[in-house]
């Protein structure tokens, strides 16, 4: 092994970095009023044992990815992003993105209208993507994913879901549109980050259902990912970064399954090196 190469001890697969004085976005459902520093950030990791982490573009920040790719760049053995872009984003700045460590791109849905995904604008994007082998990660809350999520399937895209597809407490498969979900997910490249249970009101119980649920729904754990969702935003008070790395133990009791979503899982997904 190369001596630069730092060996993985775990993955943090969601997590953003801002300042204050950067240009928001208009119609934003947010504006922060600190900074999110990406030092700050690896200090966080280093406290909890984990070595890497992947950085996601915040949507108060648009498609000007320049603040996150400038963290790429300073630290490109530890992080990996997913940006924010427009479907009509050119092939050249695909490129510069990829070369920063960019390997995946966001769509956060929450409080917006849905698309038709299947129209070509978004058929083009996602070619691009599974050309690239880049995910797309879907924000949007558990009832519409089942309208989203087999649209992008048919394209041959990796899917992410942040935050256990947000759901309104617990995932219940007695939900015709919960189901609908679960049932999409054997033999289907959908990963799900076990992350935020607090933006879904989650109890410690119902999130442990939810982990048992997906588990069963999968037939296996081999999608699973965990992302401290740091800094928390609008949570910022409720919760930190040390509270959510023991939710994700406690759920996670078993060590081999606990190394597979730190470890292995997020790092062949998001191209790590071994």
């Amino acid at each position: 092994m190369p001596q630069h190469v730092m060996p993985i001890t775990g993955i943090d697969t969601h997590a953003h970095i801002f300042s204050r004085d950067l240009p928001l976005t208009e119609n934003r459902r947010y504006s922060p009023d600190y900074d999110a520093l990406v030092e700050s950030y690896l200090a966080h990791l280093e406290h909890c044992g984990l070595s890497h982490g992947v950085l996601v573009q915040p949507s108060f920040l648009g498609i000007n990815n320049n603040f996150m790719v400038a963290a790429l760049r300073v630290y490109p053995e530890r992080l990996r992003g997913t940006a924010v872009v427009s479907p009509e984003v050119s092939d050249a700045e695909l490129d510069e993105l990829e070369k920063a460590g960019v390997v995946g791109v966001r769509l956060n849905l929450v409080g917006l209208p849905l698309e038709d995904y299947s129209q070509p604008r978004w058929k083009n994007f996602f070619k691009k993507m599974v050309d690239r082998n880049w995910s797309v990660e879907i924000q949007r809350a558990m009832e519409d994913l089942c309208l989203v999520v087999p649209v992008l399937l048919d394209t041959g895209v990796s899917v992410i879901i942040d935050h256990f597809g947000l759901p309104a407490g617990c995932i219940d498969p007695e939900i015709p549109e919960h189901q609908a979900f679960l049932s999409l997910l054997p033999d289907a490249p959908v990963w799900i980050k076990l992350s935020a249970t607090y933006r879904s009101k989650a109890t410690q119980e119902q999130a442990a259902t939810m982990v048992d649920l997906l588990r069963k729904a999968y037939g296996h754990s081999d999608h699973f990912l965990w992302g401290s969702d740091w800094p928390h935003t609008r949570f910022e008070k409720q919760t930190n970064y040390d509270a959510q790395f023991s939710i994700m133990n406690s759920l996670l009791p078993d060590a081999m399954e606990r190394r597979k979503v730190l470890v292995d899982n997020p790092a062949r997904l998001f191209k790590f090196n071994p």
